[in-house]
């Protein structure tokens, strides 16, 4: 049948009405029109604002799934910046021609997506300006790495890829040196490390492997050249950063930390909390108070088990000692990685047993240690395939522990002890991080997909480890729990960690003493914590700031709802939003 023009059919619903009818239904008969009209029009400005932006963050679109640019490496000059900058003012300039008080619920979330990114976009540029103070923000390893190791195509279309986004790598890192300067001495030594990790993609087995492909005589000499090329620019950069960092040991370097202003700024880009940075923490030094009290009770509870001595009146040394002796029980460091493999299965079939979520059998969870590129910020992590790329396979990567001294190891493991271990698995993988991934990657909403709410994805993580523990994960073991709320502590203490040292001042020694002595945490995971807290800023939040709105949600539901809360649909529902901020999917669930 032949489509009514749109100004057609909203006359036929207006004149189609009886007279019987009442005065408000021609109301909401106009409202309907007008919301499908705002839709149909975002929806189309939604596909060509994705498909732009691929153009200009061809990387993104890589890590996204989406291959289509994938053989372009942006060089990251003062051209490229003006034209980021331009695509911002022109998609803004659109956005704003949308009426977005006519939105369904669904498509105004994304417009707010949309309008939160762009905005963190131009701050970046113009205000933070991270380009030039930090030199690890320069990488070309982890795009390649997607290409070569990746599934979604033949090897030699894969190889092809490489071979032209090869071309601008000398560029790329002549730019990096061009655009730097007072960096700070943390980012710059992360970038050396990191850049001497580029070798482990970009080596003589990838020549090997164009070799013996199918690419033509022509191309495979191509490739030897710019492969040649691109290793140089790496030493070069790496020359140059060790050049620098001798000049910033002698003359001094930036202050890593960004002060009170610019964070409170890049709080509400990135966590979009609905508070300030100031109130989640002052929010999280009263959790860590309650939190700290239940592990008084736990602790006088195994007292006896564990200890024949009474118990000290202090009771944050007790739950010291308590921490200590029960820490003692760990996996050996070379069975640290197996161990992780090992707990997968139980975890999936526990979530199975007890109905809390559908795992989807098709999209199996690979466990696989860290790749040299990736190491040197966190120890366990999840890399997941985008919307464009649902069938790749979802990554665990878990960093060995070969690097440490005994020492280091003995003390990391003793902090990633036998109830510690569920746990972070319980976060980083399931059904923490690679099962909301997974549902994230299978939302109808590309924007809420692609652009996600870090808080969003932290939070069900941090979520899902209590949630596990409620429902009898580990049958209610005592010395479990202790380390949950040690772990839980670590989210709180992670929010007032990284206000105090990049609003606050807090030193080293402090931040330490924090992380130890009130979150209970060994001295290398406390060491750890302080590099990740000078090597980023805001992020840290994330995990308390997601966690509190979930978990709030689910209990302000469950007093509505009653008898007919279903956890599982609860779980499904709030996971079919993708990665969206939460308090825009507290907006659609409470409505």
């Amino acid at each position: 049948m032949k489509k009514l023009p749109l100004s057609l059919l909203v006359v036929t619903a207006l004149t189609g009405l009886t007279a019987c009818e009442t005065s408000s239904t021609p109301s909401a008969a106009t409202a309907a029109v007008v919301q499908q009209t705002a839709d149909q029009q975002f929806s189309q400005f939604s596909d060509t604002f994705i498909d732009a932006f691929w153009q200009v963050m061809p990387t993104y679109a890589l890590y996204s799934g989406f291959h289509k640019y994938d053989a372009k490496l942006v060089v990251p000059d003062a051209t490229d910046r003006a034209n980021t900058l331009a695509f911002v003012a022109q998609y803004q300039a659109k956005l704003q021609q949308i009426n977005a008080s006519a939105l369904s619920d669904s498509h105004l979330i994304d417009y707010r997506i949309i309008e939160n990114l762009l905005a963190s976009i131009a701050w970046d540029i113009d205000t933070f300006k991270s380009w030039q103070w930090d030199p690890s923000s320069y990488n070309v390893a982890g795009s390649f790495a997607e290409i070569i190791n990746g599934n979604y195509a033949a090897e030699d279309e894969r190889l092809k890829a490489a071979l032209g986004r090869l071309e601008n790598v000398p560029a790329y890192y002549a730019a990096a040196q061009q655009n730097i300067s007072q960096p700070t001495m943390e980012h710059t030594e992360l970038a050396i490390a990191q850049s001497q990790g580029a070798f482990s993609v970009l080596n003589d087995e990838l020549l090997a492997k164009v070799n013996a492909s199918g690419l033509t005589a022509a191309d495979k000499q191509l490739f030897a050249r710019r492969l040649d090329a691109a290793k140089q620019a790496i030493n070069g950069y790496i020359a140059y950063l060790n050049t620098l960092k001798s000049d910033l040991e002698q003359h001094g370097a930036r202050d890593f930390r960004i002060g009170e202003a610019l964070y409170e700024q890049k709080f509400a880009l990135d966590i979009q909390a609905g508070m300030t940075g100031k109130e989640l923490y002052q929010k999280a030094l009263v959790d860590k108070a309650n939190v700290q009290s239940e592990m008084a009770k736990l602790t006088d509870q195994l007292w006896i088990k564990y200890f024949t001595e009474a118990k000290p009146s202090d009771e944050k040394v007790a739950i010291r000692m308590m921490i200590d002796k029960l820490s003692l029980n760990h996996v050996s460091r070379d069975q640290f990685v197996p161990q992780v493999k090992k707990l997968m299965p139980q975890l999936i079939q526990f979530v199975r047993d007890h109905d809390l979520l559908v795992i989807d059998p098709n999209k199996p969870l690979v466990v696989r240690e860290t790749p040299e590129y990736m190491r040197g910020v966190a120890g366990a992590s999840v890399s997941a395939p985008g919307p464009y790329d649902k069938g790749a396979n979802t990554y665990y990567n878990v960093t060995p522990l070969d690097g440490m001294s005994d020492e280091s190891a003995e003390s990391y493991l003793r902090e990633y002890n036998h109830w510690m271990l569920q746990i972070l698995n319980i976060h980083e993988a399931i059904p923490g991080h690679y099962a909301q991934l997974v549902y994230a990657n299978q939302s109808p909403s590309l924007i809420k997909s692609l652009f996600g709410n870090g808080a969003m994805v932290e939070g069900w993580a941090v979520y899902a480890e209590r949630m596990m523990l409620e429902q009898g994960y580990g049958d209610f073991e005592p010395e479990l729990w202790l380390m949950y709320y040690k772990w839980n502590l670590r989210s709180i203490c992670n929010t007032i960690l990284d206000y105090s040292i990049q609003v606050k001042g807090m030193t080293h020694d402090e931040a330490v003493a924090l992380l130890t002595k009130e979150a209970f945490q060994q001295t290398a995971e406390a060491e750890g914590k302080w590099r990740r807290a000078t090597l980023s800023q805001v992020q840290l939040t994330s995990y308390y700031a997601g966690y509190r709105a979930i978990y709030d949600l689910r209990e302000e539901l469950k007093a509505k709802q009653g008898s007919q809360f279903n956890l599982k649909q609860f779980h499904e529902q709030f996971l079919s939003y993708g990665s969206a901020p939460v308090k825009d999917i507290r907006q659609l669930m409470l409505k």
